[in-house]
């Protein structure tokens, strides 16, 4: 006998079988999704839902892109599987689309799982290459849940899982809630390098394999460096023949408006840690661009790194008609043109608008309200109110993503003027309910 699927059916069975990360069980309750297509989802009653999270900050490209689907179903009917060992026409031609949009200077892709074993490869490769241990890296950040990456996370999460050797933190630059005293973006930055040289100092430079940055901190809150804080973190880093990781899974493939974040700054690195909006999260992929003078170290060396399913060819399938989609269909353009304008505008004009917003940040379609119960003090909005914003929100058709005080503003790369419209008129409305409240 088949069974009808409903909401409450796929609740019952996610309840009784399912444990989720990052989640207390107990008092789950996770809103239900039958399908999507482009910024839009929704669940088995028809109820809809304007994707304004992009889930994790991964569907770039949207949902249910036709030529992505298309291309997994034929790689499908080709060629399912293949070990990591053997070479595959799909991998070779999704690692040449890749490094087609890296600096020149890069020449080989090293793929993985996801965002967070690709920081561990590029962990490991530092080490390798530089004879070092120690890795740098900021509090305000996250590079994923696995052992290495989740030592080199700086949030909070990571204090029940540091079991991994040799990882020391810095402050990065904020200046809405500076950690150095600064007036301006330039007393920020200035303090902030110094800052990041004494770490090194009193670290011992000879000890530092690498510097691992994410070029905007994401779910940190959207942190966009003071425009010479990379270049200057680049510096630090050659003086001490310290190697730079930019950490690009969030924030790369289109996010910024860019085809990485970092094209930005004017700062390159030496590794480039990729993930989600390669090819949006449509099957598990990440990887390490990797620069010719790190690859060619392995050329008579040994790599003492691998996964089973490095390059599998599902995922690097769907990598090459990403790619292909975005370039040819202007994403990347739409995500600046869009992002940078209707959305960045319409945001600042809320700020302006609501009190309980402290500040606006971002580029690109990557942005981040800080909710505030005070302006002035800039006291973190509490989290009850937080969760009844984002309820208020959901309630509206809008699905947000929500990290403590902050609401993220990162719908799909091909938002258009009129979704960005709605989901504004939406943030508006709650935000204004919101703002009352406080009085």
């Amino acid at each position: 006998m088949s069974v009808q699927v409903t909401n409450a059916h796929v609740q019952k069975l996610d309840r009784q079988h399912v444990f989720h990360s990052w989640s207390v069980q107990g008092s789950l309750d996770p809103l239900v999704i039958a399908g999507g297509k482009g910024c839009r989802l929704w669940d088995y009653a028809g109820k809809e839902y304007l994707d304004f999270s992009s889930q994790l900050v991964n569907t770039n490209i949207g949902h249910q892109h036709p030529r992505v689907i298309a291309a997994i179903q034929a790689q499908a009917e080709t060629l399912a599987t293949v070990a990591p060992a053997h070479a595959n026409l799909a991998r070779g031609e999704a690692a040449k689309r890749v490094l087609s949009h890296a600096p020149a200077g890069f020449e080989k892709v090293f793929f993985t799982n996801a965002g967070a074993d690709a920081n561990e490869n590029a962990i490991r490769m530092a080490r390798a290459v530089t004879g070092r241990d120690k890795i740098l890296s900021a509090y305000r950040s996250y590079h994923g849940s696995t052992g290495a990456a989740i030592a080199a996370t700086g949030d909070p999460r990571r204090v029940p899982n540091e079991f991994s050797r040799g990882h020391a933190h810095f402050f990065n630059p904020f200046l809405y809630r500076s950690d150095f005293w600064a007036e301006n973006e330039t007393q920020e930055c200035e303090r902030a390098l110094a800052h990041l040289k004494r770490v090194i100092e009193c670290e011992g430079p000879g000890s530092i394999a690498a510097i691992l940055l994410e070029s905007i901190p994401g779910t940190a809150g959207v942190l966009v460096p003071p425009r010479a804080y990379l270049e200057g973190v680049r510096r630090l880093a050659d003086q001490h023949g310290i190697l730079l990781i930019f950490d690009e899974v969030m924030a790369g493939f289109g996010r910024t408006g860019r085809w990485f974040a970092f094209e930005h700054f004017g700062a390159c690195p030496d590794l480039i840690v990729f993930a989600k909006g390669v090819n949006s999260g449509y099957v598990p992929a990440g990887g390490i661009i990797i620069s010719e003078t790190i690859s060619r170290h392995f050329d008579e060396r040994m790599f003492f790194g691998g996964l089973t399913y490095s390059g599998h060819p599902l995922a690097m399938a769907a990598i090459v008609a990403t790619l292909d989609a975005m370039a040819e269909e202007g994403v990347v353009e739409n995500a600046d043109r869009i992002g940078n304008g209707v959305l960045a505008s319409g945001l600042s004009r809320l700020t302006d608008k609501h009190a309980v917003i402290g500040e606006t940040r971002g580029l690109g379609v990557f942005h981040a309200l800080e909710l505030v119960s005070d302006p002035e003090t800039r006291a973190p909005l509490p989290a009850a109110e937080v969760a009844t914003i984002k309820r208020a929100l959901i309630d509206k058709g809008v699905l947000p993503f929500v990290v403590e005080n902050r609401i993220h503003v990162v719908p799909p790369c091909i938002v258009s003027e009129a979704e960005v419209a709605e989901g504004l008129a939406a943030l508006d409305a709650v935000l204004g309910e919101a703002s009352a409240r406080l009085g």
